[in-house]
């Protein structure tokens, strides 16, 4: 190899201001060696001594030359996959950030990062990077070891006694795989046979008048898949041969291989060279097998490096952006809604909007299998019939709709937002295999499954929701591998391969099952089967500014790193008649709580720098164990464990007003256990 890449540090490129000191020293504080470049030859000098990443503004190669950094990636060996992480101003988004395709197409395997940013997302990008490299690590670890095998498989190909060769299959005049090629052979081959210099000559071409019967011999193995051992002379050589014959996988590769020796005075070794045969054979096997798990666990590994990249990163950053946002639309909303009917409709519709963004982020973490389904009995029939105009103008006016609910359908236990998510990524795919036009149907009945009914559904009742197109259909290859995760048909920038994947695993959550049926030229249907709930179906909510029970005036104490959401919780709970002291982190909260001021609850953030909401909850419980306190996470959905009440962002002022009320009234305030170091993660 021409360079080393067990280093593990991080490189940082950042020529313009002070960014490359301060990311380098927060990469330092995390425990991350950091080596700072000073333009793009230094980057790759020091890429040939080896790294585990790299840091680097959009500024740094806005407008450079990248031929040397693209043609560095392109000699990248092939467990080698560097991971980049792009400091933007505009996001990554090409809606956003047109030049991002450049950045996409030249780094190949970036990570963008928009700024101004937390130190902690940083960090949590470049710790995921590190992971992954050490994967490909591993991964080249596990390659060497393959490529060992196969030198070891090509010293007994070349030295083994016995001759060996690899034929090809041909069609010609006599009709197809009527002939073969030899495309291998070790060099035992002519001491054996008799015939040299065999590597590219045609059978009929060596020996004309047996080649039928050696083509019927070995055609039968290939067709069949089965092995064969047999004596057979070699009337051109008068040599007698003893041979053993079996197909290479796949069958589509059309080849056979054939391990032969002159056994014209060596009868008595007929079991020793049998032996030999069949040891050689399984080698060949085990040799193909372990590369192909090699390269599988690699594949896997990146998938989910990219997964876990997708939704760790970025749901408590949009969560923590939607929370002012949806708080004060709701203040605006309360206040000027009664007086201005336009203005009550805007609201409104900035309200869902913002509703919408958070059930996005509460979908993403549900398919990481990072927060929990909420089920509950739903009418399949309004839920679909309340999706039509989305579904319509998400499949566009070529496709005729056709919703076929069948009457006195019961209830499905399912999650709602999930279920819409699932018949909707349904819906897109149907449209895009419908090119140019179709009928799209959506029909829901019930099921009864018996124990003797074929699949994975158990005995029972279930909702069968059925969405059938027109389109071009699948055929049997593409329809196994359909559900796999990150497997797509569509071209790059068309579709992440995950749609199917997720209707899949949201199925087998709630206890139902998942089926495609295709076939080329007649479309596809897609049968989800729901278990039919216990109960009525649950009304669905109703929108509108729920109506606020009025609360005694109380002093609280409100914790959050992130400013604009401080301010923005402070102004709902002002506006509720509470009196609010804030802090900016749990060190300024700690110093609040002395003698001079008296609080009836604290409500903390929970993910903030240097000490997080629960640590605090464990100081103040240390000082003040009857002090009721109450968690806010943007970062699992309100579904952490953690023994304390809590509120999911985004939230609006009834939900935080309910929350308080129930913190200091009607809940049972549950504290954490006692803890040996204050200062340990929670």
């Amino acid at each position: 190899m021409k360079r080393t890449t067990l280093s593990e540090r991080a490189l940082v490129l950042a020529p313009h201001g002070r960014d490359a000191p301060i990311a380098a020293s927060m990469l330092a504080e995390s425990g991350i060696d950091a080596q700072v470049c000073t333009g793009l030859p230094h980057l790759i000098e020091e890429l040939d001594a080896g790294a585990a990443f790299v840091v680097v503004t959009e500024e740094a190669i806005a407008s450079a030359d990248l031929h040397p950094l693209s043609d560095w990636l392109e000699d990248q060996e092939e467990w080698s996959d560097l991971p980049f992480v792009l400091l933007t101003s505009r996001g990554g988004g090409l809606e956003r950030n047109p030049a991002a395709r450049r950045h996409l197409e030249v780094l190949g395997n970036v990570t963008f990062l928009e700024r101004p940013f937390h130190p902690t997302t940083l960090i949590s990008l470049a710790r995921s990077a590190l992971r992954g490299r050490c994967r490909q690590y591993e991964a080249r670890a596990r390659l060497i070891a393959l490529r060992d095998s196969e030198n070891r498989f090509r010293t007994l190909f070349d030295t083994m006694d016995e001759g060996f060769c690899v034929i090809e299959f041909l069609d010609g005049p006599h009709g197809p795989a009527s002939d073969y090629v030899h495309v291998q052979a070790n060099a035992a081959y002519e001491r054996h046979a008799g015939i040299p210099n065999v590597v590219g000559q045609r059978l009929r071409d060596m020996v004309p008048d047996e080649a039928d019967a050696w083509v019927e011999m070995y055609r039968r193995v290939l067709m069949t898949g089965e092995p064969i051992r047999f004596e057979q002379e070699l009337v051109a050589t008068r040599r007698h041969l003893e041979l053993a014959a079996f197909r290479v996988e796949p069958a589509e590769r059309r080849e056979v291989a054939v391990i032969f020796q002159d056994v014209t005075a060596r009868k008595r070794a007929e079991s020793e060279l049998r032996e030999l045969n069949e040891t050689l054979e399984r080698r060949v096997q085990d040799a193909v097998a372990e590369r192909e798990a090699a390269l599988a666990q690699l594949h896997e590994a990146q998938k989910l490096e990219t997964l876990g990249q997708l939704t760790g990163g970025v749901a408590h950053d949009i969560n923590n952006l939607l929370t002012p946002i949806t708080g004060a639309l709701d203040l605006l909303s309360r206040r000027h809604a009664d007086s201005d009917p336009r203005s009550a409709r805007l609201f409104e519709g900035a309200l869902q909007s913002a509703e919408r963004a958070k059930i996005l982020v509460s979908r993403l973490l549900g398919f990481a299998r990072r927060q929990a389904l909420e089920t509950r009995a739903i009418d399949v029939s309004s839920t679909l019939e309340g999706m039509r105009d989305l579904i319509a103008s998400s499949t566009g006016s070529g496709i005729e709709l056709r919703l076929v609910p069948s009457p006195g359908l019961p209830a499905a236990q399912a999650d709602p937002n999930q279920l819409e998510l699932a018949v909707l990524n349904l819906c897109v795919n149907a449209r895009d295999a419908m090119d140019g036009g179709g009928v799209l149907t959506i029909a829901a009945e019930q099921a009864v499954v018996g124990p003797g009914d074929a699949g994975a559904l158990r005995p029972g009742a279930y909702v069968r929701i059925s969405v059938v197109d027109t389109g071009a259909g699948m055929d049997e290859a593409t329809l196994a591998k359909a559900v796999e995760p990150f497997f797509s048909t569509k071209g790059i920038g068309k579709g992440t391969g995950l749609g199917l994947s997720m209707v899949h695993g949201l199925a087998a959550q709630l206890g139902g099952a998942f089926m495609l049926s295709s076939a080329l030229g007649d479309g596809t249907r897609a049968d989800l089967y729901l278990p039919v709930a216990q109960a009525a179906a649950d009304p669905a909510p109703v929108g509108g500014n729920d109506a606020i029970r009025p609360v005694k005036p109380l002093t609280l104490l409100l914790v959050d790193d992130e400013d604009l959401v401080r301010a923005g919780t402070a102004e709902m709970l002002r506006d509720l008649g509470h009196v609010v002291h804030e802090a900016s982190g749990g060190a300024q909260a700690l110093a609040k709580l002395g003698p001079d001021h008296k609080f009836d609850a604290v409500v903390t953030d929970y993910m903030m720098p240097q000490m997080n909401g629960v640590e605090l909850a464990g100081r103040i419980a240390a000082r003040d164990p009857g002090l009721p306190l109450l968690v806010v996470t943007g970062y699992a959905g309100g579904n952490l464990d953690v023994g304390l009440p809590q509120l999911a962002k985004p939230f609006r002022q009834a939900d935080i007003a309910a929350a308080i009320e129930r913190l200091v009234h009607g809940e049972k305030v549950v504290r954490l256990r006692p803890r040996r170091d204050a200062n340990s993660a929670a």
